[in-house]
């Protein structure tokens, strides 16, 4: 590998990292700039630049257990969350029925998803249909969450948001804006949401993930391993600085400023591409 396709995995990294915890869509931000500035498949070939693309979300979701621990390590038995009681108590139950829906909608239409609507095209879309549900949920939500903690989160309710967490299957849409924006719809709270959402994301991610990896095992170059390692460490360290930062921002910005960023940047790839 040269210099500077080592460079490109840092970028790509980058964009992965600062993009997949925060409502703008990582999957949208990494087709435009793979696809229209670093075209990585010009010389790592289309099935090793999608693997490429798995192996940093793993470098992602590695961010997210590191920040995460105390609650990771909770939903199995081996910590106890101070203040936590048998009655009152988020469990690995509310993240199961949370990512039933999109995980049984992304087996079915998984082919489908990948053959048909990874283009800069389907991406503007769901940037623009996501921000108006952004929109919606900051205006129109509850004015009072009822849920300001993940404790206080019913079966019922974690189910609903793993429903709406369904629209995220569409590129661009974003999982962390669907599930965000219906978590506050749905009366929680802005941070209780996204940690509901950081939370999900584990399982959802790394089974995707390691499914895709079993799956297109036989197009993994070893050719390709410094440019892999190089990308995965990229999008851990930066995930790991975003995850921190938007926790801290999301319950003082609320999603507006996300969704204008997002029908923002839809308008300048209208621009770019058709005029």
């Amino acid at each position: 590998m040269e210099l500077l396709d080592l460079i490109k995995a840092v970028i790509l990294g980058l964009v992965e990292g600062m993009t997949e915890f925060a409502p703008v869509s990582s999957t949208g931000h990494l087709i435009i700039v793979d696809d229209m500035w670093l075209k990585t498949m010009d010389f790592l070939g289309s099935e090793s630049a999608n693997t490429f693309k798995i192996v940093i979300q793993l470098g992602s979701i590695l961010a997210v257990v590191v920040v995460m621990w105390k609650r990771m390590l909770s939903l199995v038995g081996l910590y106890k969350i101070p203040g936590q009681t048998s009655s009152r108590k988020f469990n690995l139950g509310h993240v199961i029925v949370g990512i039933i829906p999109a995980g049984v909608l992304g087996v079915l239409f998984e082919d489908f998803i990948d053959e048909n609507l990874f283009t800069t095209e389907t991406v503007i879309v769901g940037l623009v249909i996501g921000a108006i549900w952004m929109i919606v949920a900051d205006k129109f939500g509850p004015r009072r969450p009822k849920i300001t903690s993940l404790d206080d989160l019913s079966y019922g309710t974690a189910f609903k948001v793993g429903i709406i967490q369904c629209l995220s299957l569409w590129p661009g849409f974003s999982r962390l804006g669907a599930t965000i924006s219906g978590g506050v719809v749905l009366g929680l709270d802005h941070r209780t949401a996204s940690d509901f959402t950081f939370i999900m994301a584990v399982p959802i991610m790394a089974g995707a993930s390691g499914l895709s990896l079993f799956k297109n095992w036989d197009a993994i170059n070893f050719d390709h391993l410094s440019f892999y390692v190089v990308g995965f460490v990229s999008a851990f360290v930066f995930a790991l600085l975003a995850i921190k930062f938007f926790l801290r921002l999301i319950s003082r910005v609320k999603l507006v400023p996300f969704a204008i960023y997002r029908l923002v940047l839809a308008a300048v790839l209208i621009v770019v591409i058709y005029l």
